[in-house]
């Protein structure tokens, strides 16, 4: 599928939203303690409502394997990321490589 450029360009943006919903939402899970806070846990699953709308706005301009691919690719990134700065969790180097390839990637995918 073939879009003009102003709308391929909205949809990126929807799928970066979309990531950043979900990366919050991952996020807001590990908070939640396995839901014993469960008004984290709900507005985790909220926030996880609205990435897939706007994921699903993103693919009416958009190639679905193209925003599906960066919809994960920067969801994994994100809360990987995130899990290292926010709750310590540690990255050995080679996860950091996986991250690089993740990025790599999705450019591939957006040239192709």
């Amino acid at each position: 599928m073939h879009a003009p450029a102003a709308f391929f360009n909205f949809s990126v943006l929807l799928v970066i939203l979309a990531a950043v919903l979900d990366i919050l939402a991952n996020l807001l899970l590990a908070r939640s303690q396995g839901f014993h806070r469960r008004w984290i846990g709900f507005t985790a699953l909220a926030l996880v409502g609205l990435a897939f709308y706007c994921l699903s706005l993103a693919v009416k301009n958009m190639d679905l394997a193209v925003a599906y691919a960066m919809w994960g690719s920067f969801g994994i990134l994100g809360t990987s990321l995130g899990g290292w700065l926010f709750f310590k969790q540690r990255l050995k180097p080679c996860a950091f490589a996986g991250m690089g390839l993740l990025i790599a990637g999705m450019l591939l995918l957006h040239l192709g």
